[in-house]
């Protein structure tokens, strides 16, 4: 039986179809959240450009305070407190500790207040601070005084002699929003996507022009 051209046109496409529906169809691959695959980030679905390094170098100061007042009265030596960071640690344009950044710091030294107006004294030393799963180590020492009453006791002594002794000095205190220097022991590096922007610094505006009182004259510099 002869065919025409349209009639083996449409034969063939019909095989072609049947032939398709056969062949099982598998699903694309899924990419998982959080694979870094070839310098590239999988976030979510999201993909972001390749990473940089920027590196903070050893020795950057660090301001902390003590999450809670600590004093003399009730610290002993080996007691260890918790910190926290009170200014952001910006490097090449991008905050690389956080404010607010926990850590821990250690009692090293204390006395107590004593007679005749002595002051306590209380030493603290910085341990670390909380960087994601690592402690990255700082180091610094601090020393707190109490308020010496050495006035009042030399005034008792004048007047009643002896009672001179009971007259003691103040508990050092270190109080929460007191800032503390402390400084970073190793470089730390970071990474930030390359092609994620520093943060951009203000620059100080002009100040405005003041315009003359109604009915005053500015006056010119004379023609030469």
């Amino acid at each position: 039986m002869k065919m025409t051209g349209s009639a083996l046109l449409l034969f063939a496409s019909n095989i072609a179809v049947a032939n398709a529906q056969q062949v099982p169809v598998q699903p694309a691959p899924v990419q998982q959240a959080g694979v870094q695959q070839a310098g590239v980030q999988q976030v979510g679905v999201q993909q972001v450009g390749a990473f940089r390094t920027i590196t903070l170098p050893p020795n950057a100061e660090v301001l902390v305070t003590p999450n809670d007042d600590l004093s003399s009265k009730s610290a002993r030596v080996g007691d260890k407190f918790r910190i926290a960071t009170v200014l952001d640690v910006v490097q090449d344009g991008f905050v690389v500790v956080p404010r607010g950044t926990v850590g821990e710091a250690t009692v090293i030294y204390r006395t107590g207040k004593g007679a005749f107006g002595k002051s306590a004294k209380m030493e603290v030393e910085f341990n670390w601070l909380q960087l994601g799963d690592r402690q990255i180590p700082i180091s610094g020492k601090f020393r707190q005084e109490g308020e010496g009453n050495t006035g009042a006791a030399v005034g008792a002594v004048v007047a009643v002699g002896v009672l001179g002794a009971f007259v003691t000095g103040h508990s050092a205190t270190i109080t929460n929003g007191q800032q503390l220097r402390a400084h970073t022991v190793e470089a730390l590096a970071f990474e930030v996507p390359a092609a994620m922007m520093p943060i951009p610094t203000a620059k100080v505006a002009q100040a405005a022009a003041v315009a003359a009182p109604a009915g005053v004259q500015v006056a010119s510099a004379p023609p030469r």
